[in-house]
């Protein structure tokens, strides 16, 4: 069985509202016996949700699949990666992404998560950099200020 991965992008394009009711109705009208393949349905449109909330009950209903479903673990590590990148754990994105590469390294949607992760690690970096610089200039003013002041007296 072939499982054709969409791209990244296609992550940020939530579903309907009437769509993932379709999905959650399914999973709710399954109970305890809900179906490995309903819970992945359903975990995939929580994780194209713009709704953080909804991301990150993606993220544990996959979680839950990584674990007890060894057959579904491929697919798992593709959206937990995304699940992850979309809520900002980037390590944790990185982490799942990377598996999914170490078994199948010409994976073109996993190569392109991985550039999406390794860009936002870098801005952010850039920014923390940024911040950091920031706050040292500011009290490197506020000190020389207060040097002023107090050699004035």
């Amino acid at each position: 069985m072939t499982f054709v991965l969409p791209d990244a992008a296609d992550a940020d394009s939530p579903l309907k509202a009437d769509e993932l009711q379709v999905l959650r109705a399914q999973y709710e009208k399954e109970g305890h016996y809900v179906g490995v393949q309903t819970k992945f349905n359903y975990a995939w449109g929580l994780i194209k949700s713009s709704s953080r909330n909804e991301q990150q009950e993606g993220v544990r209903l996959l979680s839950d699949i990584f674990r007890n479903a060894p057959e579904r673990r491929r697919e798992c590590l593709y959206y937990l990666a995304l699940g992850n990148y979309k809520l900002g754990n980037y390590a944790e994105a990185r982490r799942y992404n990377d598996l999914l590469l170490d078994h199948e390294p010409a994976n073109l949607q996993a190569s392109s998560l991985r550039s999406l992760i390794d860009d936002k690690v870098a801005k952010e970096g850039m920014m923390g950099v940024a911040i950091i610089s920031g706050v040292a200039i500011a009290a490197g003013v506020a000190g020389s200020m207060l040097f002023k002041g107090a050699r004035r007296k």
